[in-house]
């Protein structure tokens, strides 16, 4: 098995494109990175007292909280949160931060997890198709090795590869962020809201939870073009409906939201974990153990349909 992933990862790797994928997160971090310094250093804002401010921004929350209509689940639970935490921080005198700092440009660098989950698709759509387009499936399946193997050898060498971007993005938001911006006085604690309660959180975990999180919704994708991929034999199909989803899932998932509790159902209502931890789920209802079911069953159906339709193809047809 180790051989089988080891021959994948050299695939890759002998690929000019997986070289500028790498030196295209790499760019997006640092240009990030310059971009947030030179717009701080254009908009400095004079020092002023922050409690006043903190007051008057929860009393407009107060008044839109009591303005909203019960419709409004998400808008009200978001208010309640922006709430909780501001009057946490005026009891325990914490004030919010107003400058970039090596944790917050870390934090905000989890954005760049979408580059990552396009470029694994990409790849997890073509391990298997390609082998079936240029011929070379023959090749492997000639070899005194089981069809689970090699499906399986492929498909651990995509996950390899996704967690080696997500470190790259990591590190380099780190590094980048140290140079740049510092360590900023108090800019070590997160404030979390979850259950009705706020809760101090450090940066560094907090971090790190923010990352893997962030990488269940790429996971459940470039799973879902593997599948496609053994199924269909298509690379293009599997990338095209793959992305798709990555760029206009969510936003589909939460218009369906608005009106119908089955959104709960939904692969993209649940890849978002972060929900769960922040206090604010996207269907009233929603439970973090719930959303983990839902996962399993997703992962389980794609897994069930690469490995049965890929053992039963005549490959000779």
């Amino acid at each position: 098995m180790l051989n089988l992933v080891y021959n994948e990862w050299i695939k890759i790797f002998k690929r000019i494109s997986t070289f500028l994928m790498i030196g295209m997160i790499l760019l997006v971090v640092i240009a990030s990175g310059i971009f947030m310094k030179t717009y701080e250093a254009k908009n400095k804002t004079p020092e002023q007292d922050w409690q006043p401010v903190l007051i008057t921004k929860n009393e407009e929350a107060k008044q839109r909280l009591a303005e909203a209509p019960d419709t409004q689940m998400l808008v009200k639970q978001s208010l309640e949160k922006e709430i909780a935490i501001n009057e946490y921080r005026l009891k325990h005198e914490l004030p919010p931060q107003t400058k970039n700092s090596t944790w917050s440009f870390l934090i905000d660098s989890s954005s760049i997890i979408n580059f990552v989950g396009l470029f694994t698709i990409v790849i997890a759509g073509g391990v298997v198709a390609n082998e079936f387009s240029w011929g070379t499936i023959k090749l492997l399946l000639i070899r005194p090795i089981s069809r689970t193997k090699i499906l399986l050898s492929k498909y651990l060498t995509v996950l390899l590869f996704g967690i080696c971007l997500m470190t790259i993005v990591f590190i380099s938001a780190a590094v980048t962020g140290a140079l740049l911006f510092g360590a900023e006085e108090g800019a070590n604690i997160h404030l979390s809201y979850s259950g009705g309660e706020v809760v101090e959180k450090g940066m560094f975990p907090y971090a790190i939870s923010t990352y893997l999180l962030g990488s269940i919704q790429v996971l459940m994708l470039t799973t879902m073009a593997f599948m496609i991929s053994a199924v269909f034999r298509t690379s293009s199909l599997a990338i095209g409906v793959s992305i798709f989803l990555l760029l206009m899932g969510g936003t589909i998932t939460n218009l369906i939201a608005i009106k119908f509790d089955w959104a709960k159902y939904s692969l993209f209502a649940n890849t978002d974990l972060s929900q769960y931890i922040d206090g604010v789920p996207l269907v009233d209802g929603m439970t973090f153990s719930f959303s983990i079911f839902v996962l399993l069953a997703y992962f389980l159906i794609f897994h069930l349909l690469a490995f049965v339709v890929f053992h039963k193809r005549d490959v000779a047809a």
